[in-house]
């Protein structure tokens, strides 16, 4: 039985590699391990997010936690239930009366920035890309191999036919009101789950109500029991009723509506767009240069870059290329799966540049970079609310994505601990895989730089491998199981090579495992 659908193709790196932290600036103190992507679907890689993996351009990486000077959590915020806090109100109102009345705010900037791409890399090499890339013969997965063959495209070839498919059609997301900043607010999404224990509010219980009005309404209710006056059902009826306005009323804001400004005349107009990074649609093609003009002034005024490490390849190689494969399934977004960089306009020029992924159940932030002449409007914390507004967008037309996903929480380092501002939200346990609210983490994150997390000792990765012979490796242009690539390299077998699969295994897990191909020499 035949599909068109592609695989993902890695391929893996033995050992640990030590380099320079980016946050302490120990020497060799980052420790991970890594892979490189040549292709990669973005349920595979929504997979591997969920177990630490994080990618920067092609190279997909992963911290040991035990060793790295610096522990790494992943952390996600549950963008159905988030409420802006009071700073984070303040700098969209800061933003919105720049745009209204030009008011430029007389407080220094304290904006987010994050960490440089350059040192999450860390100097890995990127191998040949030619020794496992398919270029006269369809990869297949045969019926002797896996009982079932799968045809894979020509990596190449497949880029160039969606290419010639997409000639002459805009692959740019239109923006809907919400990304264009629209007048009109909009309501919070309802979730479209029940929330778990710890996740939001209690669907049994009846609706949180202010202090001060249940104070007024038992406070009247005790006069007339003591003035023996009886009040008619339909009194009692009116005066909830306009209890209830005064409670809707009071509602807090929605981010939608903080994000919003009024109509009318505005001193400066800010347009959102979204174009798709990979494959490379017109719309980025177009204003490649001017993003990485913007890109090179940050890397150089924000994190002190000498003037000859930001070239156009390096922005090319780290923010533009992308494993991630474009896909369109008709329960998701109009935009598709994939790459995309979210540009922000401000006046007709390119002020600041989101780079993010969007996958089956989450925005990932990858990047963000600003013109840094414009660093007391706080476009770090904008950006974060704007992508999180985003993901709630999506959710819309995706029910199963609801989450954004910041990258690393990374504890030990104060400067990086702003990303647990952003509530509520989870860190990944590094042992279970477990997603744990932060509030929980904080105490034993207090008590030691690496913790497990999970505080349920029973609790193990389901998701382990047990049996490498069930790993999916490449070999000579075919897709096999491990166990049929041993025994056709008898005569050759290297007991290292068990060991690498089964790292590897162990590190992306049996999901993972048993569908993307670990290209083998």
């Amino acid at each position: 039985m035949a599909s068109g659908k592609s695989l993902s193709i890695v391929q893996y790196f033995e050992g640990a590699e030590s380099h320079k932290c980016g946050y302490c600036k120990n020497t060799v103190g980052s420790v991970s391990n890594g892979m490189w992507a040549h292709v990669l679907t973005v349920e595979d890689y929504q997979d591997l997010i969920d177990r630490g993996w994080r990618r920067s351009g092609m190279y997909v990486y992963k911290p040991i936690m035990h060793k790295t000077c610096c522990p790494q959590y992943t952390i996600r915020c549950r963008a159905l239930n988030f409420q802006p806090s009071k700073s984070q109100k303040k700098k969209m109102k800061m933003l919105t009366r720049f745009l209204t009345k030009g008011e430029v705010s007389k407080e220094p900037g304290d904006d987010e920035a994050m960490e440089s791409c350059f040192e999450i890399m860390g100097g890995q090499p990127s191998p040949e890309l030619n020794k496992c890339k398919a270029t006269e013969h369809d990869l297949t997965i045969s019926g002797d191999d896996l009982d079932v063959e799968v045809p894979v495209q020509e990596i190449e070839k497949k880029k160039e036919e969606k290419e010639s498919v997409d000639k002459g059609e805009s692959s740019a997301y239109e923006p809907s009101d919400t990304t264009k900043l629209s007048t009109a607010g909009r309501a919070t999404p309802t979730p479209h789950r029940t929330p778990k224990p710890g996740e939001g509010p209690d669907t049994n219980r009846p609706p949180c109500r202010k202090a001060k009005e249940v104070r007024r309404e038992r406070k009247l209710q005790k006069t007339q029991h003591k003035a023996g006056v009886t009040v008619c059902p339909e009194a009692q009826s009116d005066a909830k009723s306009v209890l209830s306005e005064k409670s809707k009323a009071n509602q807090p804001k929605s981010l939608e509506e903080f994000l919003s400004y009024p109509a009318g005349e505005l001193k400066h107009r800010l347009e959102v767009r979204l174009v798709r990074s990979s494959p490379a649609s017109p719309e980025f093609t177009a204003t490649f240069q001017e993003s990485y003009q913007v890109y090179r002034q940050y890397q150089l005024t924000i994190h002190k870059d000498p003037p000859d490490k930001p070239s156009s390849k390096q922005f090319q190689r780290f923010l533009c290329n992308s494993p991630l494969q474009e896909e369109y399934p008709p329960d998701g977004p109009d935009c598709g799966y994939g790459s995309f960089h979210q540009q922000y306009w401000l006046d007709g020029k390119l002020l600041a540049v989101g780079v993010i992924d969007i996958l089956p159940y989450c925005v990932s932030s990858v990047y963000f970079y600003y013109d840094p002449d414009y660093s007391f409007l706080s476009l770090g914390v904008y950006s974060a609310l704007r992508e999180i507004a985003f993901t709630r967008e999506l959710h819309e037309k995706a029910a199963n994505l609801s989450y954004y996903y910041m990258g690393f929480f990374i504890y030990s380092c104060p400067k990086m601990r702003y990303k647990g501002q952003y509530k509520p939200s989870d860190l990944l346990c590094p042992e279970t895989y477990a997603w744990i609210p932060i509030e929980q983490c904080r105490p034993k994150l207090e008590h030691s730089k690496y913790s497990r997390l999970n505080s349920d000792q029973n609790t193990v990765d389901e998701n382990a491998v047990s049996d490498i012979n069930n790993v999916h490796v490449l070999y000579k242009n075919r897709a096999m199981l491990y166990s049929m690539y041993t025994y056709r390299r008898l005569a050759f077998r290297d007991s290292d090579e068990d060991e690498l699969v089964k790292e590897y295994a162990g590190l992306v897990g049996k999901t993972c495992a048993q569908k993307m191909l670990l290209y083998m020499r």
